[in-house]
């Protein structure tokens, strides 16, 4: 009973003060380095962002007049009447990708081209104009209403950039109009998870470049959609820096704030944030300790990584043959998902208005290895033991039953006896990162002839990292906790044997 008492204290006291728990803080003047790594470690998720990160993976469709045109960037000048899909199908979309694991969806409603996929009041340069289901149609709704039938998240990708509309580059007048528009999508289409933006700025018709009003933006997305969360360009969720799939090995999800940056945040809540926090995605290096010791303030701002299953991100039926294989989308998600990140894989449709046969069978596949690879975790059945508490919430698949050490200690160790000699080339771990992301140095062992010996080496984990290595044969393994910021917590941990081999 009374180790039942003190492992009760020990894990209220690291989920102590979590109805003060928030997703970014200002560092106060004269904090030492200390006092900010412990706010570090206490910095948690939104219900909305820890949502999205459970996901995993969405999908992305592009989809529009490039798409008839055989373009990547339309010029703005298309005959809307070029949109002419001959068997439109997006229950056929959206049911694909949710059978692969896809948990959400994301269309391109416009695209640069300024061309809408739903009839707005706010341009000629829509379906409205074209011949299709003769001008009635509406791309949006339908896979809105396959998302909500099927019950898979639903997002718009909306371009600001504009090279058909008249006012872009003229701001105030561009801005009502755009707001206009977003407005309409987030009214009149059921519940929307998710707003992208991207950050692309060229010029417009009349040759000028339009200043995004952001704020604005901002405001009435939480307005309309206070549920939606805001990505790219927004507070909520950023790019992680590459559209190749691959992100990085140290994926933190706690980034630190400047001084401009943290001045324009006032209030206690990332769901009101008018700003996107100012980051270079493409460095490698975003919140070790040694970039947030100087921090004015600290934020919940993790990375959705992007990829397109073809070369180019709109269909091109000269692509077809270059579809990405399973095992190279699996490679993907142990470089996306499996780094501490959501994949966010674009599958085009065609010009028929399908996915292609290629493209569905392609994550299909992915689909088979992954279940092959997740139907048996080794050590589910294994004796588990550790110099800290709580040593079966690892097994239990729920997130917020964590293992962690005693005390204030930093370091821990787990150690995992198999029922018999097994073969093993994949380690996931998951962090309970609804009391915060702390592990920063992690190494797996195993036992040959009563000698430990190094499987494989990592740094950060946060909600998930997956972390493969040379297959070793072994019956006896340790995980061996070697930094974190504070307590260290491990939610789930599995020893698996990957369907595909290292570096094929």
């Amino acid at each position: 009973m009374r180790i039942l008492v003190f492992i009760s204290i020990l894990l209220c006291a690291i989920s102590s003060h979590a109805q003060d728990r928030r997703n970014h803080t200002p560092v106060k003047p004269g904090a030492t380095e200390a006092d900010i790594i412990r706010m570090a470690a206490n910095i948690t998720p939104s219900k909305e962002q820890l949502r999205w990160q459970e996901m995993e993976m969405t999908a992305f469709f592009h989809f529009g007049v490039n798409t008839f045109t055989d373009r990547e960037w339309g010029e703005g000048t298309e005959n809307p009447k070029v949109f002419s899909p001959s068997a439109l199908d997006t229950r056929q979309w959206v049911k694909a990708c949710k059978d692969a694991g896809f948990k959400q969806v994301i269309i391109t409603a416009k695209h640069h081209d300024g061309f809408c996929l739903w009839p707005t009041k706010y341009t000629d340069h829509s379906v409205k104009n074209s011949d299709w289901k003769g001008g009635k149609g509406d791309v949006v709704k339908e896979v809105s209403d396959a998302c909500h039938q099927l019950g898979v998240g639903f997002g718009v990708y909306l371009s600001p950039w504009d090279r058909n509309n008249p006012h872009y580059g003229d701001s105030p007048k561009y801005d009502v109009i755009f707001i206009n528009m977003l407005t309409e999508l987030l009214t009149n289409y059921g519940r929307v998870d998710e707003v992208w933006f991207d950050g692309a700025c060229g010029e417009g018709p009349n040759g000028k470049k339009q200043v995004y009003n952001w704020a604005e933006y901002y405001k009435c997305i939480h307005k309309l959609a206070p549920h939606a969360l805001i990505a790219i360009m927004g507070p909520d969720i950023r790019w992680v820096g590459t559209e190749s799939g691959y992100g990085r090995e140290s994926e933190w999800s706690v980034l630190p704030l400047g001084a401009a940056d943290q001045a324009k945040i006032a209030d206690a809540s990332q769901s009101d944030m008018n700003i996107a926090p100012s980051v270079d995605c493409q460095t490698q290096d975003l919140g070790s300790r040694s970039k947030i010791k100087d921090a004015k303030g600290l934020i919940w701002y993790p990375a959705e990584t992007d990829v397109s299953i073809r070369p180019g991100w709109f269909y091109h039926s000269t692509q077809d043959a270059e579809v990405k294989t399973p095992e190279k989308l699996l490679d993907i998600y142990f470089s996306s998902v499996g780094y501490n990140s959501v994949l966010l894989l674009n599958i085009p449709p065609d010009r028929r208005g399908l996915l292609n046969k290629n493209d569905v069978n392609a994550i299909k596949g992915l689909r088979t290895l992954l279940d092959k690879m997740y139907a048996l975790n080794f050590a589910s059945n294994a004796k588990i033991t550790s110099n800290g508490v709580n040593e079966k919430a690892i097994l239990d698949q729920q997130m917020t039953t964590f293992w962690t050490t005693k005390g204030e200690k930093e370091k821990g160790s787990i150690e995992i006896v198999l029922p018999k000699p097994q073969t093993i080339d994949v380690l996931c771990l998951q962090e309970n990162i609804t009391v915060g992301q702390r592990i920063e140095k992690f190494r797996l062992e195993y036992k040959v002839e009563d000698n430990w010996h190094v499987a494989a080496r990592g740094t950060t984990v946060g909600y998930k990292r997956l972390v493969r290595f040379p297959s070793v044969n072994a019956k006896e393994f340790r995980l061996v906790i070697e930094e974190s910021r504070l307590n260290p917590t491990i939610s789930e941990l599995g020893l698996y044997k990957s369907p595909v081999e290292i570096g094929k």
